[in-house]
């Protein structure tokens, strides 16, 4: 049994994979300061009220936010009796390593969205990633992630509207009814909504232009469904995509170690 862990900004995704399918899937609020010990507890508490009985023998772990990465590791060893792959490290391999400037640290994040959209949909795609941040992430033909675009996420714009202009109230992210909006709060939806339409429209022709290729465009993050709801701006949207590059990675480095 492998536990992937996927610590971002925001939330810690915690997921068991069976060797088929995932079996359990639970977020949490990502705090650098919660202990190991913490982390077992919340997690043991979930599985029993789930009925979940299994033996985690592996643990792999994805983490932008590198100060939750030690308690983590102890978590794995402590609890697991195993040794975690972190990607990122030097023995974590990857199945295709990225192409990128020389001295450039690539999120673990983009490179685990990389490997797992070239497993499900092959090479040339943009990987469209609403977290924390709005990522396109570009992936060549033979699976390497060779560059992309970092944007403000959909939230953190909305919360820094609200908090740099003191009459605009927070709002929530839907789909507006139009385009024009008749009060504030329909206003800053819309301003939101259909700009992030227009931000993923443009950016995704110009790196098609860019590379001159017929490119899929792969959606995921917790937003991916509200956005294709404004028109076809997706080829295909993958909830578990981060989860499911993740045992990729493990697998490789099971068969190359």
């Amino acid at each position: 049994m492998l536990l992937t862990i996927d610590c971002g900004n925001t939330n810690t995704v915690f997921s068991i994979w069976n060797g088929s399918e995932f079996i359990a899937t639970w977020r949490t609020s990502t705090e650098h300061q919660r202990t190991a010990d913490q982390y077992f507890v919340w997690l043991s508490t979930l599985m029993g009220h789930k009925k979940i009985d299994v033996n985690i023998d592996a643990v792999i772990i994805s983490s932008t936010v590198p100060r939750v990465v030690f308690n983590l590791r102890v978590l794995a060893d402590r609890y697991f009796n195993c040794r975690p792959l972190v990607v990122g490290k030097p023995d974590c391999l990857l199945p295709v390593m990225p192409r990128v400037d020389d001295g450039t640290t690539v999120g673990p994040d983009r490179l685990v969205n990389s490997a797992g959209a070239y497993d499900r949909f092959g090479g040339n795609l943009i990987v469209v990633d609403f977290g924390t941040a709005t990522t396109f992430d570009v992936v060549a033909d033979d699976g390497a992630y060779v560059g992309g675009v970092i944007a403000p996420g959909v939230n953190l714009s909305l919360e820094a509207l609200h908090r740099a202009a003191a009459a605009l109230p927070h709002v929530d992210i839907s789909r507006p009814q139009g385009v024009v909006g008749t009060n504030t709060v329909s206003c800053m939806q819309s301003g939101i909504f259909w700009g992030y339409v227009g931000l993923v429209k443009e950016i995704c022709a110009r790196i098609r232009a860019e590379r001159d290729a017929p490119m899929k465009i792969i959606g995921t993050g917790g937003l991916a469904r509200l956005f294709e709801q404004a028109d076809l701006l997706f080829d295909e949207i993958e909830d578990d995509l981060t989860m499911h590059g993740l045992t990729v990675i493990h697998e490789f480095n099971k068969d190359n170690t």
